[in-house]
């Protein structure tokens, strides 16, 4: 099933601000939500206040997603320190 993917605002700006810092954290990123797309099930899914949304580490940095029906929402990009 093909999937439409949305970036938040917050999305965006943590991915632009990170490119300029670590280009290859940035690319990482970029072939994980490929991943997201191709199986959106894989990662693992968050509870408690989080259920419903899904994780993926990148180094010290984790992606927040959601997925809604046909789409893919990815929420935020933040340290670790910060994400949760």
């Amino acid at each position: 099933m093909p999937y439409i993917i949305e970036f938040s605002d917050e999305f965006e700006k943590s991915f632009q601000k990170l490119k300029k810092k670590d280009k290859n954290i940035a690319n990482q990123i970029e072939k994980k939500i490929i991943s997201i797309i191709e199986n959106p099930e894989h990662y693992k899914p968050l509870r408690n206040i989080l259920a419903g949304y899904r994780r993926i580490h990148f180094g010290s940095f984790i992606l927040i997603y959601k997925i809604e029906k046909e789409t893919i929402k990815i929420i935020s990009l933040d340290h670790h320190d910060k994400a949760y």
